[in-house]
């Protein structure tokens, strides 16, 4: 499968953050789980901007930290506590999310341009209210957050967040639409594709 990327899976939840490199030398960044700002610092990668598919706090871990160093921060919507689930956190004893704030709000749009990088956005609710994916048309890559998963969908049963309906219909309009050749690159977890998902996934039979 073509990924032209590179990927670093970190933190409790074993998070996928996914590096890619731009036309103009530059990199993007989705999601920053635990561990991926010092492995970015280790590698002396250059990125410019981060792109959440959801702000759980296991896809933000390091967005503190990347800010700090002049990366700008891209999602759906502003930084919230309840988005972050810092609540429930708590109750399992991790630590608490540092600060953030979104430089660039991401509600509304379906296509933006970085780095030389064309993207089409989709708004996917249903594992969080603010879960977007992010598909790149002329590399036919999606990066899918915990919307869609290799034999699986994100979970649905978060206090607010939840909503198993919605998902699969998020799943079967935004996402299952896309070329079946298309390569799909989850939260967690291997990548996979759309042919396979639609063929095989229980959860969308």
């Amino acid at each position: 499968m073509n990924t032209p990327h590179r990927v670093f899976t970190g933190g409790v939840a074993q998070t996928n953050g996914y590096l890619i490199p731009c036309p103009d030398g530059c990199h993007l960044l989705i999601d920053a789980p635990d561990g991926i700002a010092r492995w970015i610092q280790k590698n002396n990668i250059t990125v410019h901007t981060l792109l959440l598919t959801h702000q759980h706090f296991d896809h933000v871990f390091d967005c503190a930290i990347l800010q700090s160093r002049g990366i700008k921060i891209h999602a759906f919507a502003p930084a919230s506590d309840q988005l972050t689930l810092d609540q429930t956190i708590k109750l399992y004893g991790l630590p608490p999310i540092a600060p953030f704030t979104i430089d660039v709000l991401l509600e509304g749009k379906n296509e933006i341009e970085l780095h030389g990088q064309k993207i089409q956005l989709a708004h996917v609710p249903g594992h969080s209210p603010d879960s977007l994916t992010y598909y790149f048309p002329e590399s036919a890559q999606l990066y899918s957050g915990d919307t869609l998963f290799a034999q699986g969908i994100g979970r649905t049963d978060l206090p607010g967040h939840g909503n198993h309906p919605l998902l699969l219909r998020s799943i079967r309009e935004k996402i299952l639409n896309l070329p079946a050749n298309t390569a799909v690159h989850p939260g967690h977890g291997p990548s996979t594709t759309i042919a396979e998902e639609a063929r095989f996934n229980p959860y969308l039979a």
